[in-house]
């Protein structure tokens, strides 16, 4: 067995603003200069990403991107200031909780012996 975790960060109303998948779009355009190639890049139709995009947005009430329309050089979609921001204090926020997660779960189960490699145990109903 092998522990993981997954983090996210909710607005007051239960909302997801941010989380692994989220971030990772935003690191995916800020790598490739556009939407379009993010969602190609995390394996999504472009109006998942930009939905994604839009409810984080609006959850966190600013502008994470700026989009450029066409012209000579074509369009395409960067980072603002403050999706840089987010995406900097996300990784910051969950940087080391997998070997926590792994101290944690070595602490719990190193009692168990060999069930702890294998499958866990049921409980009885």
């Amino acid at each position: 067995m092998q522990p993981h975790a997954n983090l996210w960060i909710e607005t007051s109303d239960g909302e997801v603003a941010l989380s692994e998948w989220r971030v990772q779009l935003l690191e995916a355009i800020a790598d490739t200069g556009s939407l379009s190639a993010a969602a190609r890049r995390l394996n999504v139709d472009y109006r998942t990403a930009w939905r994604k995009l839009k409810e984080m947005e609006a959850r966190l009430g600013m502008a994470l991107t700026a989009r450029q329309a066409g012209g000579v050089r074509g369009g395409g979609t960067r980072l603002t200031a403050d999706g840089d921001e987010f995406v900097r204090r996300f990784r910051r926020f969950t940087r080391g909780v997998e070997a926590l997660v792994a101290r944690q779960f070595q602490a719990a189960f190193a009692a168990a012996g060999p069930s702890a490699r294998g499958v866990v145990r049921r409980r009885s109903h």
